[in-house]
């Protein structure tokens, strides 16, 4: 275990296990329930690039497909914080497989981190995984807690070119997109309860976790363009017109799919849902895009270079 300072919060109670604890959202989510004092247990892909934090310590390295690995890096957390695997076609096998794990290694909960509108016939062809994954926690006898998140705030600026083209199959529809930071202190709150016996308990509870609006993706083009200072455009592709856009990546099938049907969602309405678990889980508003481009220009630097 990492040394504690006299000055950092001494960690005590039971273990918390985080995946992706070097990636975007488990790091974050690492980083606060270290400062809360609680001992937590780093699981990524490359240990090299796990974070340094106080009362935190490195499990060996694991895939989720692995069961025998998963067991021993989970040996001895009360509480796992189940940050899905990267999309790929036998995802929901590293999924089930990582979950019989942490049950056998006698995990009592599960705060599993999935996506808005899972169902078995979801439109964005990941959201199916996450339903299944779903599925089998609640059949595990497991006390879990789903998190569906929407589209991340980031990811909007992130998919739109350097020509300032935002280009999908996402028709008028509209999305409540949402910031890491936003669902970090959401699931903080979760994972925290079990501390305060007086608080109250997320067990079997499906939390939708939204940004404060839903808005179209002309709309979130034009916020691009106020943030950035130049035009930024929305073009609704068809069908056809999105795979063949997206044929130069050299991708495999089954994720060009994903990217699709993603957009094909928004367009659907599935992805329109605005609730107010954020505000209830962390006692402030949800982020806005607005907001969250100013606090992150960083995010859209490509466009301030191409004019």
């Amino acid at each position: 275990m990492n040394d504690v300072h006299p000055s950092e919060p001494v960690t005590e109670g039971p273990l918390t296990a985080v995946t992706g604890a070097s990636g975007a959202l488990g790091g974050r989510v690492a980083a606060r329930l270290a400062r809360a004092g609680v001992p937590v247990r780093l699981l990524g892909r490359d240990p090299s690039r796990l974070p340094d934090l106080p009362g935190a310590v490195a499990a060996p390295p694991a895939s989720y497909g692995d069961g025998e690995a998963m067991r021993r890096a989970l040996a001895g957390a009360r509480t796992l914080f189940f940050v899905s695997a990267h999309e790929s076609p036998d995802r929901v096998r590293e999924h089930t497989t990582a979950v019989d794990a942490a049950v056998a290694a006698g995990v009592e909960r599960i705060v599993y981190v999935s996506f808005v509108g899972a169902a078995p016939d979801a439109t964005f062809t990941f959201a199916r995984d996450h339903w299944e994954t779903e599925a089998h926690i609640r059949t595990s006898g497991v006390r879990h807690t789903f998190l569906r998140d929407s589209w991340y705030l980031a990811g909007l600026p992130a998919m739109t070119g350097a020509d300032g083209v935002l280009r999908g199959p996402g028709g008028d529809g509209r999305v409540a997109a949402v910031a890491h930071e936003d669902i970090a202190d959401a699931a903080t709150a979760v994972l925290l309860s079990d501390t305060d016996p007086t608080g109250p308990t997320h067990d079997a509870m499906t939390y939708d976790l939204t940004g404060p609006e839903a808005f179209t993706l002309a709309e979130a083009a034009a916020e691009l363009s106020r943030a950035s200072g130049r035009t930024v455009t929305y073009v609704p592709e068809t069908r056809e017109e999105a795979y063949a856009s997206r044929s130069g990546y050299g991708a495999p099938d089954w994720e060009v799919a994903g990217w699709v049907t993603s957009y094909e969602a928004i367009a659907a309405g599935e992805m329109a849902t605005v609730s107010d678990a954020v505000p209830r889980l962390t006692g402030r508003p949800a982020t806005s895009l607005a907001a969250y481009l100013r606090e992150h220009p960083a995010s859209y630097r490509h466009l301030l270079t191409n004019d």
